[in-house]
């Protein structure tokens, strides 16, 4: 696929607005995961090497295009200047001209964040108006943001149509790992999908379904593709005995899983097994992440709480790629739309 990439860019010395995904947990105002935030850095160091004044603008939350301060990204401000190694100064909104003034007196060793662009509804209606506000305080708009490009938002898609944009580094590292899971991998390869909503995840088991040689299947979405009596060919391999009432994956499952596991020489991992928050039903995806551990296949994983596990158990550097898309993830492989990219397309 050939987008336009930062590397492109005129950006010496230019206004850059950068779209990252600070949409981390947060619980009792500490962030529970620094990941998505770390791999904003690469970018954002190039920029800073180009003498670029950097402001990035991020999502938390769903707070309904109103001002919510359980959502503020002012509660990031200190965890994102230690992950990024530099001061990062926080403005209380992402347009107008506290942006320009800020901008103004930024020294090109530090960056702006700006409030949460959800904040205003124009962000998620992609309203015009919305777009040419966030848009004037910059001359480049650069997307580092893969796990919100399957969204046709003014902070993604609506700000790339008015002013020059490109993908950053993070967006161009996960675009050719995706590929390489659709086209590049070697056999045996393993797809290992858990979580909810058998809605959206039954179009990812349908492509794995087609090109890997197992689709090992479980969490709630495997009790919904029961209920539902939806048929799958003899690649998909749903659990054959669980936990309480359905709770986690048996032991037998485990089993079966584990020695299919040991064989690949690929496997991508989205979603736990079970009701893993509660301890007793997280034992089938422990078991199964630590064959994952042992597995010496190409590795590649992604989604929210995926992430979480590999956080709990400093896992990051285990895996060959870990993807900061969950939904992104999903819908980039089973071929769905994804507006943040194909806009950058040369």
């Amino acid at each position: 696929m050939e987008i336009k990439k930062i590397q492109d860019a005129d950006s010496n010395g230019k206004k850059v607005l950068v779209r990252v995904d600070f949409n981390v947990a947060i619980e009792n105002g500490q962030v529970k995961e620094k990941f998505k935030i770390e791999t904003a850095k690469e970018t954002i160091d190039y920029l800073l090497k180009k003498n670029c004044k950097i402001a990035l603008i991020s999502h938390l939350g769903r707070p309904g295009g109103k001002l919510n301060p359980e959502f503020s990204l002012e509660q990031i401000k200190d965890v994102a200047s230690e992950s990024l190694g530099m001061k990062v100064n926080f403005i209380d909104d992402c347009i107008g001209d506290k942006v320009k003034m800020a901008l103004d007196k930024l020294s090109t060793e530090e960056a702006l964040l700006l409030e949460n662009v959800r904040f205003h509804a124009g962000d998620e209606e992609n309203s015009l108006e919305f777009s040419q506000e966030l848009a004037k305080n910059f001359d480049i708009f650069i997307n580092d943001a893969f796990s919100a490009s399957h969204r046709d938002h003014a902070s993604v898609t609506g700000v790339a149509k008015i002013i020059p944009s490109f993908a950053g580094w993070r967006l161009q590292k996960e675009i050719m790992e995706m590929e390489k899971i659709k086209d590049g991998f070697a056999k045996p390869a393993v797809a290992i999908i858990g979580g909810a909503k058998i809605e959206t995840k039954l179009p990812v088991i349908k492509f794995f379904e087609k090109s890997y040689d197992y689709v090992l299947v479980g969490g709630k979405i495997a009790n919904e593709a029961l209920d539902q009596k939806i048929i799958f060919n003899k690649k998909v391999i749903l659990p054959v005995d669980f936990i309480d009432d359905r709770l986690d994956i048996g032991p037998e499952t485990v089993k079966k899983f584990q020695e299919i596991i040991q064989k690949a020489q690929t496997v991508v991992w989205n979603g736990p097994l079970g009701k893993f928050e509660e301890a007793k039903y997280s034992h089938g995806t422990m078991d199964v992440f630590q064959a994952l551990l042992q597995s010496t296949a190409y590795k590649v994983t992604g989604g929210g709480e995926t992430l979480e596990i590999l956080e709990k158990n400093q896992a990051f550097d285990k895996f060959n790629f870990v993807s900061t898309g969950g939904g992104a993830m999903l819908e980039c492989l089973s071929g769905g739309k994804m507006p943040g990219i194909e806009i950058l397309k040369v």
